[in-house]
């Protein structure tokens, strides 16, 4: 069959399209960037999209030419710089389901439990407004609605555990008692190609049989990293806000983060449904992590996880402050070039790279300006570096090191772009 996966780049999408091709399938997958896509999965056929500009059925008649199945894999979990929830999650949706009444392929939707307190988040809020305009429509669907999904890889909440679990000495946790659901990235794989096959239909929740704590899951995480048992500090919900308006912030610039307010609101609740008996089987995460043994490159990852947004917060006021504390003299600060130039030419000299450095050092903030305004922070720097170098040797015995601090700052730039990519 053909078969087109919205989110085919993603942590399930990339999973649910590895399984359709080798199920013997030509799959067609979207993503913001195909050719790194193609790399990684050469096997498929990849196609440029941006689903929140796909909002009308005009914008699907081409991608839906003699599709037999759409998968759609994509969402997002707030609204965001990088983000757009109502267009990404329900007009797109909503827009396919109108181009799709002419050819009628089968619609497979991950969706997720909708109801509850959180349910009137725009996160799931948007997810059953499409979940009931496909449940509404006479096109043949399954919606999915697995629990938190592990496995080899991890995304969002699931790296957000393993980062708990490396914490060093304890563990400090907000609704460390929250009933967490769990299965494993391969039982989505499987539920998608059975409904391929034709042996599903309907709306299914996915978790398996067993539930944990959060904190019981951050521990057996803890136990597949290698790391000796740490004991659980359980936090009082009102200490972590601080924690969640930085994070929602930093959404705003892009930055996806786990810890922004609606995934704080939905593991207030725990991540648990109602199963139906009739439900597939799913993998427990005991299984699940067993299967995938853990290596030196995990523990990595969880230890850097929430080092991250420190390096990153880090190299943007160390910018900052290089740009902003010489103008409060900047007569001073332009003294080191009056060797070499006239005053005025000094002056313009400093005030120059003083903005050069508050605008690399706010833009790094950003998410879509971050990759190149680390490039330009580590061209500067070399900059400064030779510049210093070969007009002024003697800054490198300078008792404040001014040059030598570039260096570390170089490293530190280098770090941020070793880490920078999500997925």
């Amino acid at each position: 069959m053909n078969i087109l996966i919205l989110g085919a780049t993603g942590f399930i999408g990339s999973v649910a399209a590895a399984r359709l091709a080798a199920d013997g399938h030509a799959v067609t997958g979207l993503g913001r960037n195909p050719a790194r896509a193609n790399l990684k999965q050469p096997d498929i056929n990849w196609r440029r999209a941006d689903l929140s500009r796909m909002t009308k059925p005009e914008d699907w008649e081409k991608l839906l030419n003699d599709q037999h199945v759409v998968v759609n894999c994509a969402g997002a979990l707030q609204d965001g710089l990088s983000d757009d929830l109502a267009a990404t999650q329900a007009d797109a949706m909503l827009a396919l389901y109108a181009a799709a009444k002419r050819s009628r392929p089968l619609i497979i939707q991950i969706s997720a439990r909708t109801a509850g307190a959180a349910g009137d988040l725009p996160f799931l809020a948007t997810k059953r407004r499409a979940d009931e305009a496909l449940a509404a429509s006479s096109l043949p669907h399954l919606i999915l609605r697995p629990a938190l999904v592990l496995g080899r890889n991890a995304h969002g909440g699931s790296s957000l555990i393993r980062a708990l679990a490396a914490f060093p000495l304890a563990l400090p946790l907000t609704h460390a008692q929250s009933p967490v659901e769990t299965l494993s990235v391969d039982d989505v794989a499987e539920a998608v190609s059975q409904a391929v096959a034709g042996d599903l239909h309907g709306d299914i929740v996915l978790a398996a049989d067993e539930v944990l704590t959060l904190a019981d899951l951050v521990r057996l995480h803890r136990q597949w990293l290698g790391l000796p048992p740490a004991r659980v500090f359980s936090l009082a919900p009102w200490l972590a806000r601080p924690v969640t308006w930085l994070a929602d912030g930093a959404g705003l610039l892009g930055w996806r983060s786990p810890l922004r307010s609606t995934a704080m609101t939905v593991m207030s609740e725990g991540v648990k449904s109602a199963k139906a008996e009739s439900g597939p089987a799913a993998t427990s995460a005991a299984a699940t992590l067993s299967a995938n043994p853990s290596g030196v490159q995990d523990l990595w990852f969880a230890r850097l996880y929430l080092l991250k947004p420190l390096v990153i917060a880090g190299l943007s006021a160390f910018w900052l402050l290089s740009g902003l504390i010489p103008l409060l003299a900047v007569q001073k600060a332009s003294a080191h070039f009056l060797p070499f130039m006239p005053a005025a030419a000094a002056m313009a000299l400093t005030l120059v790279t003083c903005l050069i450095d508050v605008a690399l050092g706010a833009a790094v903030l950003v998410r879509p300006l971050a990759e190149r305004a680390l490039l330009g922070m580590l061209a500067v720097s070399l900059a400064y570096l030779t510049g210093g170098t070969l007009l002024e040797p003697a800054l490198w015995l300078d008792p404040l090191g001014p040059l030598v601090k570039v260096l570390p700052s170089i490293l530190l730039t280098l770090t941020a772009l070793a880490t920078l990519d999500e997925r």
